[in-house]
This record gives C-alpha cells, structure tokens and sequence, in this order.
C-alpha cells in the first residue's frame, strides 16, 4: 500500500471539505420592474433587501449569500422567463421581489411546481391569497385588498356620502377597489380602470371633475401616482374634493410631486413614521446608504431579508430540502421582528398586520407624512378561508 498515496488523497479530502465549509452559501433571485416608469419601486425593493443582507455581514442564516437581480420591465412574460431562469439555471434557494401582481400571476405555476421559496415584496393577489395558495409562496407585504380596505372604513368613518374610485386595470387594481368597497358604504359615484402605466389621466380627470363625488379614492402606484395626483393638482381639483389612496402618494412619489401630495391620506402597513426600534434602525439607515427616504416597498423587502435569515438559520443552511426550507420560512413569520409592527403570516401565507393611515401635511417648509390613524389592527384578509393546505 502506498501510505504517501493516502496520506495525500486524506489530506486533498480535508482540504476539499474545509473548502466546501468556506464557500457554503445560498443563492437568492431577486425579481422586479428596475427599468421603466415603475423603476422607482423596484429599485427600493432591490435597495432594502441589499441594506438588510449588508447588516448581516452579507450573510442568510449565517451563509454566504449571492443576490442575481433582474429586471421584469414590468412585464409577464419576461417575470416567467426571469422566474424559470431562477430556477432551473441559477438553481437558486429562494425568489424574492416577483414584480407587480401581473408578473407574479405569470409566474406562479413554475414557482409552484418547483416547490422553490418564493417570497412577495410588492404584491399578494387575492388568487394566491385564496384558493390558489400554496405552501412556498409567502408575501412580506400585503394582501391586495388589504390597505384598500382601510382606506374605505376611513373614509366611511368620516362620513363621505359619494366616492369616485380610480385604478389601473389590472388585478392588483381590482383587489384594491374591490377592498375599499367592502368597508365603504356609501355611493360609489363611478368605477374607473385606466391603462396600466398610463401617463396622461385628462380624460378621467375631466369625468371626476363633471361628477358629484365630494371623495375620490385611487391606486396608482410609482409614476402613475405622479402623473396622475400632478395633473389632479393642476386641474385644482386636490383643494375641492379629498383625495384618498394606497400606494399613490408615499416616499417614492413623494419627492417628485412636492407641495402637491399635501393633503393626501393614504393607507399603508408601514411609514417611515412608526415609532418602534426596528423602524427607527431601518430608516436611518437605509437614509444613510442611499440619500433618500425609503418607501413601504423597500421595507417589505428589508423584511423578507430578515425572514429568509431566521429560516436559512432554522433549518442550518439546508435549504435543499424545499418542504422544511418553506416551513422554516412561516415559523420564521412569527419570530422575527418586523419594521411595520405586529406581523405573522397567516395560513395562506399572507400577513397578518396592522393598517395605518397617514396624512401628508407641510412642516417647516418640507412635505412629511404624520400617522393620524390605526383603521385596522392585526387585520387577516377574507380570502384565507379557501385556502386549503397543500
């Protein structure tokens, strides 16, 4: 026997697992619309995951994380390509980001039949919410109708008789004026979809002009929102008839419209003014990094960040075994500790949360946003009953 021979092949194999050891890592796909009218949204998605992978020493439960980004330009047949590249090329652990609820619509079926973590920062469309749900698909934001619905017991608490709804036509839209109505009582005036990533809103604007709406309620997320409340403002109707949104007027339209956003209340999970010690680190430091303020976009993905840590932690960096991986990442809903406040994923994988509502006011010269109410506390979406384990 050669002893030399098997001292080596000993010694390469120590080597080769010591290497192993220091290279164990996990791979992440992040997905969203970084180019485009909607890049804005995106890239804070993009930026509060990076700052929360950043905190942790550029570690996932204690493993080397790699971060692929791609650019779903918004569209759905791009987010599916995106998607089963992630899974079948890039053989990543978990998807995060997903685009806009058409992209991830588009995408569901692979992510689903993989059996790959997939977790939402920009969406929760009331298909997967409900009957369509499965096991590995987790939002960290919302259910669609979720902000919506605090938005019409807002306004129904304060008494508007006639409301004017305005959306995108696509199906976050109708989950959004679809949730609205459901604590809204009075008369809805008129019910009006637009193009998605429509630009000019002349038309509409001159109907809700012509209309006996004394509110109107909108969705109009990234540059839509600032097309859309500019040309509200230049009509001067933003002084005539309130103005009620989600995901219209916030820290990425904000900087953009100025004095034209003051007024507006908006309903929202999160805002750079909850006070609680992970928010206060958050938006100090996402400020510090990037030199702006950050959105609800970039929170939910800092979050998703800390949820995939304390799963990846959970199940010892074995994310190979998809099934434990994804209920290590539900448990891992009820531990961390969320910038928004109170969370944990409900059984269809949605969060269960807190709504707020902020009002924009002009403070020393300088548009902020103030928390002026709580319409809706711990709140569950009403499509988890027809989700059925799976």
């Amino acid at each position: 026997m050669n002893t030399n021979k098997f001292v080596s092949t000993a010694v390469a194999g120590l080597l080769l697992s010591a290497s192993s050891i220091a290279l164990a890592q996990v791979k992440i796909g992040l997905s969203a619309a970084l180019s485009g009218g909607q890049a804005v949204v995106g890239q804070d998605q993009a930026d509060g995951f990076m700052l929360a992978v950043e905190q942790l020493g550029g570690k996932l439960g204690g493993q080397q994380a790699t971060v692929i980004k791609e650019d779903d330009q918004l569209k759905p047949e791009i987010g599916i390509q995106i998607t089963r590249k992630f899974i079948d090329k890039d053989k990543v652990d978990a998807i995060v980001g997903l685009g806009f609820s058409n992209v991830l619509m588009a995408s569901l079926k692979p992510i689903v039949e993989s059996g790959t973590v997939a977790i939402a920062t920009n969406a929760g469309p009331s298909p997967i919410a409900g009957a369509s749900c499965a096991s590995n698909v987790f939002s960290t934001a919302w259910q669609n109708d979720g902000a919506a619905e605090s938005m019409g017991k807002f306004v129904q608490d304060k008494g508007h008789k006639r409301v004017y709804l305005m959306a995108p036509n696509y199906q976050a839209g109708k989950d959004m004026l679809a949730g609205f109505k459901r604590y809204y009582k009075g008369q809805i005036v008129d019910e009006v979809y637009t193009q998605v990533g429509q630009t000019d809103y002349s038309a509409e604007i001159s109907q809700l002009q012509a209309s006996v709406a004394d509110a109107v309620f909108t969705f109009y997320p990234g540059g839509m929102g600032v097309n859309f409340v500019r040309q509200l403002s230049q009509a001067g109707l933003l002084t005539k008839i309130p103005n009620y949104s989600v995901f219209t007027v916030d820290a990425t339209t904000m900087p953009a419209l100025g004095e034209a956003a003051v007024g507006t209340v908006s309903g929202a999970m999160w805002d750079a003014a909850l006070d609680n010690p992970e928010n206060k680190k958050f938006v100090k430091a996402f400020e510090a990094k990037y030199k702006r303020m950050p959105s609800e976009y970039a929170a939910t993905a800092y979050d998703a960040a800390q949820v995939l840590d304390v799963a990846i932690r959970k199940v010892n960096g074995k994310t190979s075994d998809k099934k434990a991986f994804a209920a290590a990442v539900k448990a891992a809903g009820q531990e961390f500790k969320s910038v928004r406040g109170p969370f944990q994923f409900n059984i269809n994988n949605m969060p269960i949360q807190n709504y707020y509502a902020f009002q924009v006011t002009k403070e020393g010269g300088k548009t902020v946003t103030k928390l002026v109410d709580t319409p809706l506390t711990h709140h569950k979406d009403v499509y988890f009953s027809k989700c059925v384990a799976k």
